[in-house]
């Protein structure tokens, strides 16, 4: 789902336009704002040609939320640098960013312009594993894209995250806990979650061993990697769930994630993704991190989801997509996969 956006299209295409141009020293003529469709929701992305100098210039434009935010904290200047440090210290595959732009005046809410990164993206609506290009690719296309996202998620725990200069962040798992109670107690002032609260008394009450500190990107997984036709890795996208953490949390919300596609829709998986015992092995052989927490660490990624599931409850209710007495916020396949791990548990 996109994020809501009351923009005034023609204003802020002359606005975008003459700011581009004092940027590139030409006048700048731009083309139909575009967008990703539903690959995205926290921020607003516009995608548009730009035309200067005799050549034409196909930019990314993200844009701050200035209204509803799915997190408490869209940190958005965060991962304007997670991406600048991220191209500058490491070989991971990340759009290049051109500029980065505080005054609210050009576009409403500050913004960063990338090079456009023309691929591929699994769909989450509808799931990968329902339709679309990845459904229909050979298995062989498959497993190299399954294979794509893990390894950017053990190129990234491998990095040293004190050597990286990045902004303040989540820091370990008892400042992941403590947001994401706060983030579930507002939720829970409109709607129920049950489910999310026993995880987290759980999560609570059974916090694993210190097993390490690595930069975890968040919200890794199959759907937030570009890829070529035959499946390779071309960039890595969305950092706004990055924070310091174990190294078992990028590769159990992963697997959570795929789960999700997969069993909670009422699909296979595709036949040509890995197990878990070898996503785990490949991870552990290529990052040097071991991943001995990931049982508790899905039961996390479980948790986070139920509470963004209440989130975007309470958004679609009042952007009227869903009736005020829906129960989406409890009835919902992360909810369901939760209640399953919770429940072999014996809790």
């Amino acid at each position: 789902m996109p994020a809501n956006s009351q923009r005034d299209v023609e204003q802020s295409r002359k606005a975008l336009a003459t700011w581009l141009g004092e940027k590139v020293g030409s006048e700048v003529v731009l083309g139909e704002f575009g967008g990703p469709g539903a690959t995205g929701f926290s921020n607003e992305t516009i995608i548009v040609d730009a035309t200067y100098g005799g050549t034409v210039d196909k930019l990314v434009v993200r844009v701050a939320p200035t209204g509803y935010t799915l997190f408490p904290d869209a940190a958005f200047e965060e991962q304007y640098k997670i991406l600048v440090t991220l191209a500058a210290k490491s070989t991971i595959p990340v759009p290049a960013v051109r500029w980065y732009e505080t005054d609210p005046s050009v576009l409403g809410a500050p913004f960063f312009v990338m090079e456009f990164v023309d691929g591929l993206i699994p769909s989450d609506n509808p799931p990968y594993t329902m339709e679309g290009w990845l459904k229909d690719a050979s298995p062989e296309v498959q497993e190299k894209v399954f294979w794509g996202a893990i390894d950017s998620i053990a190129d990234v725990a491998a990095l040293d995250p004190d050597s990286l200069d990045l902004p303040p962040l989540l820091d370990g798992l008892d400042a992941q806990l403590d947001y994401y109670e706060g983030f579930m107690v507002g939720v829970e002032k409109t709607e129920e979650l049950v489910v999310a609260r026993r995880a987290f008394d759980y999560l609570k009450d059974n916090k694993p061993e210190d097993d390490g500190r690595v930069f975890v990107w968040g919200d890794s997984r199959v759907g937030n990697v570009m890829y070529d036709a035959e499946g390779n890795r071309i960039a890595v996208v969305d950092w706004e769930m990055a924070c310091y953490g174990s190294p078992s949390q990028d590769i159990a919300w992963t697997w959570f994630l795929d789960r999700h596609h997969a069993q909670g829709m009422g699909a296979p998986r595709l036949p040509g993704f890995p197990t878990k015992e070898a996503m785990i092995a490949r991870f552990e052989e290529r990052s040097g991190r071991s991943a001995k927490a990931f049982d508790y660490y899905e039961l996390f990624a479980g948790f986070r989801f139920c509470v963004i599931m209440g989130r975007l409850t309470e958004i679609f209710k009042d952007w009227g997509l869903i009736p005020p007495d829906n129960d989406m916020a409890s009835n919902n396949a992360p909810a369901r996969l939760t209640a399953d791990m919770l429940e072999a548990l014996g809790c």
